[in-house]
């Protein structure tokens, strides 16, 4: 598509979470941080609350990154499981030898075993949970009952539960308030700054192979961190479609009319939930797709 045109070797603005990516935002930074500080101290329970697109699951891929030769770490990133689904998950990623249809009791046995053997060699063992919000009460119960297996110093494991707001609301509730009680660290990750998103969108250019990294006028920045709040992937989900305009309107550079009319064409601002654009903006423009067609024209 718009590579060639821009000198790049693969798009910059993906919404996969890919650490090779990660930008150094400040709210990035200070949660990267206050998780690891965490992980020192042997904290059993740790929450990471954040709106859609702030970042959750690349905090959590950093984390794991950084853990990585430190700890036994485990990753569930779809916890919205049966009680025994989420054992069953647990020790798959624990690489734990259990038949397919070892019993509850089974499965808990083996696990705790395992974190005792990981305990006497002293190596800690860290387990992620992310869209912790999806879990069912049953399976949040069941996440306590793991949390209690301990020795007379230490927690046998750590859990860290990634989710959106409606997390804070699931737990709540009366049914879980014993999970909630053990939660020692409460994480929020937060947008990025206003003064942040030049950087940002440098950053990720350079590392997709461009040369020139002020690929968007001043003006088209200001306009894109308005419509963006400063969620990283309405960011990049409108910096991609600015592109797409600039590029099928054969322009060097992406300007603010490029990066309105990819705003307008963004969902978000049509529910209007995140931000209103100005009035006057992208006034005559088409969607991306019309501006980019419309651009290719002979």
């Amino acid at each position: 598509m718009y590579l060639e045109h821009f000198g790049l070797r693969e798009f910059p603005f993906s919404i996969t979470p890919d650490t090779a990516f990660a930008f150094r935002s400040r709210a990035q930074q200070r949660a990267l941080s206050a998780l690891l500080v965490a992980f020192q101290l042997g904290e059993g329970f740790v929450k990471v609350v954040g709106e859609v697109g702030t970042g959750k699951t690349l905090l959590c891929r950093r984390l794991l990154a950084r853990l990585k030769g430190r700890a036994v770490t485990a990753y569930l990133p779809n916890p919205s499981l049966t009680p025994r689904g989420l054992m069953a998950a647990l020790a798959s990623e624990l690489r734990l030898d259990v038949p397919a249809r070892a019993s509850e009791y089974e499965l808990r046995s083996r696990i705790e075993r395992a974190l005792i053997g990981h305990s006497i060699r002293g190596v800690p063992v860290v387990v992620c949970l992310d869209e912790a919000q999806t879990m069912p009460a049953a399976s949040l119960e069941q996440l306590r009952l793991l949390s209690n297996m301990e020795t007379e110093k230490a927690k046998l494991m750590q859990l860290v539960l990634f989710g959106q707001p409606e997390l804070e609301n699931r737990l709540a509730e009366s049914a879980v308030r014993q999970l909630r009680q053990r939660i020692t660290v409460s994480i929020r990750l937060k947008p990025m700054r206003d003064t942040e998103i030049d950087a940002y969108l440098r950053h990720r250019l350079g590392v997709a192979g461009s040369v020139r990294t002020d690929l968007f006028e001043p003006a088209a920045v200001r306009a894109l961190t308005a419509a963006s709040a400063g969620v990283p992937r309405l960011v990049n989900i409108i910096a991609n479609k600015s592109l797409m305009v600039a590029y099928g309107r054969g322009l060097p550079r992406v300007g603010i009319d490029e990066t309105w009319c990819a705003a307008r064409d963004t969902e978000d601002h049509r529910q209007g939930r995140l931000f209103q654009l100005p009035s006057w903006a992208g006034r005559g423009l088409l969607t991306t797709q019309g501006a980019f067609n419309q651009g290719l024209r002979p």
